[in-house]
């Protein structure tokens, strides 16, 4: 499993990580959300890699 956190704001980002951020349900800064380890989601959080922290559990 995968702890995904939103640590930065998504104000300034491009419009397709916005839509990243959203796909993957993070709207408010400090909102986390768990995941399966699966290589979709890995490449979703590549992408947005600056604004979100990750743990694995």
């Amino acid at each position: 499993m995968l702890k995904v956190k939103l640590i930065k704001s998504k104000i300034a980002c491009k419009p397709q990580q916005v839509k990243t951020l959203e796909a993957l349900g993070l709207r408010k800064i400090r909102q986390e959300k768990s995941f399966e380890d699966r290589p979709e989601i890995r490449g979703m959080i590549a992408k947005v890699k600056h604004l979100v922290e990750v743990t694995e559990s």
